[in-house]
């Protein structure tokens, strides 16, 4: 591992001098948030100093700094990751890119925004609805940064219908290890010059290089929307819907799928009324599109789909009220789960579509094996399913000792079923030895060499997606 330099205090007067005093924080001046991402159980890891840059500019002179003094960084967005990506595992500066919250360009004649990457996805989507166009990617956490989406490659709820944050990246400038900035991809609708570096990029959780401005692609606003709530008797009806509309013309903009278990724990968390939560299995639906009577007509086909596959009913909800309802409990699973269980642990598997219910039969295997109670839920129109490992009462040591062995279960499975270790989150530090296992040697080693490539000083997050020899 490198032996990476210590920062004094003169460090940090330089720091300040490139950036400016109010945004450089060092020892007890820096807030205990900065130790974590929103999964302290992955461990907390202070900063050695916190620097919160403004511009390309300053962002590039503290890795210049950093690459001739060999200070590891850590880049950071709003913080709200699931994998500790943005934790600095070797102290180090905490380069936080909160404050580059800026929306620098709109240019509806090619359907683009320039932003930097502290703008948060909520601003973004807010904003380009106030322009009469759309942004669709739409985590869980509306309040994550487009920079952190991008650098995670995050899809969403609306992943099936509109894709995940690759596809609405168009270009970007970035900051490499050494301080030199760079321009990856191009303002084109075509391009086939070169290697395609700025799609290595995007998911590469900041281990290559940091975005510093990005030109994210919009597409035209859907007027209406609706959404279904669909509830199954079993399991597997309510899963096996699923691929009928994946070969079908309807197009729905959003599959997902929720247990019994959690819909009534979210729903009395939120203290919200459904239209139904008493079934074994539920499907949501979402449907929109640019005139009314084409979206009633994709629900009403989408209904009959659903009743001939074993539905128990179909809930239509096309009021704000009642579509509010539906997409907030299940948009609050995640704080629903946390509230419950005194600890947890979570991972983002992704299986191909028609292996979801075989996944979810031998995670209730291994509930039982471990007494360890499991949550499974997420994305059906694409397979990423998001598992939660609860604590609930068992003893404290028990459950660190049992739960990284079902995960390991869980993965192994995953691979089995042609899978893979993460759909959205990311490795961070917590996924690094499944990756490891699951890819094997010689792509470890490629990613080495990849790494290398860009940083081959190791400095820009690491310990992340790999580890340091």
């Amino acid at each position: 591992m490198n032996a990476y330099h210590k920062l004094t205090k003169e460090d940090v007067e330089y720091l300040k001098s490139i950036t400016a005093p109010e945004r450089v924080y060092f020892e007890e001046e820096i807030e205990y948030d900065y130790h974590h991402d929103e999964m302290p159980d992955f461990g907390t890891f202070p900063p050695e100093v916190v620097v919160l840059a403004l511009s390309t500019e300053e962002v590039s002179a503290v890795m210049k700094y950093a690459w001739e003094n060999n200070i590891p960084v850590t880049p950071r967005g709003a913080g709200t990751g699931l994998a500790g990506g943005c934790v600095p595992l070797y102290g180090g500066i905490l380069l936080s890119l909160e404050k580059m919250n800026k929306i620098l360009e709109w240019n509806l004649d090619n359907m683009t925004v320039v932003v930097e990457p502290g703008v948060l996805v909520m601003e973004l989507a807010n904003a380009a609805i106030e322009q009469g166009v759309f942004y669709p990617p739409e985590p869980g956490e509306k309040t994550a940064s487009i920079g952190g989406n991008v650098m995670t490659n995050a899809g969403g709820m609306k992943a099936v219908g509109y894709g995940v944050t690759r596809s609405y990246v168009v270009d970007m400038e970035a900051v490499m290890p050494d301080g030199s900035v760079m321009q990856f991809g191009s303002n084109v609708v075509k391009n086939t010059s070169g290697y395609d570096v700025k799609d290595l990029i995007i998911g590469s959780e900041g281990t290559l290089c940091i975005a510093t401005k990005l030109r994210m692609r919009v597409i035209t606003q859907p007027k209406y929307s609706n959404t279904l709530l669909v509830p199954y008797g079993s399991l597997e009806e309510c899963l096996g819907t699923v691929p009928k509309f994946i070969r079908s013309d309807l197009n729905p903009a959003a599959i997902e799928y929720m247990p019994h278990s959690l819909i009534e724990e979210a729903a009395k968390y939120l203290n919200k009324i459904m239209p139904h939560r008493t079934a074994n299995s539920y499907l949501i639906l979402m449907f929109d599109g640019q005139t009314e009577e084409d979206v009633e007509r994709r629900c009403d086909e989408a209904a009959k789909i659903c009743l001939e596959s074993g539905a128990e009913d179909v809930f239509l909800c096309n009021t704000d009220e009642r579509k509010d309802a539906v997409w907030t409990v299940r948009g609050s699973a995640l704080e629903a789960l946390k509230a419950s269980s005194p600890d947890m642990d979570e991972c983002d598997i992704v299986v191909p579509r028609n292996r979801i219910v075989d996944f979810s039969h031998f995670a209730d295997q291994l509930m039982e094996k471990y007494g360890i109670r499991i949550s499974i839920q997420g994305h059906a129109g694409d397979g990423n399913m998001h598992i939660q490992l609860m604590k609930d009462d068992m003893d404290k040591e028990l459950f660190l000792k049992r739960g990284p062995l079902l995960m390991n279960e869980l993965y192994e499975k995953a691979k089995e079923l042609d899978g893979q270790v993460s759909g959205e989150h990311g490795i961070g530090h917590a996924r690094v030895e499944a990756l490891e296992n699951h890819m094997g040697d010689r792509m470890i080693t490629l990613y080495r060499a990849i790494k290398n490539a860009f940083d081959e000083k190791n400095i820009l997050n690491p310990g992340k997606i790999i580890r340091l020899k």
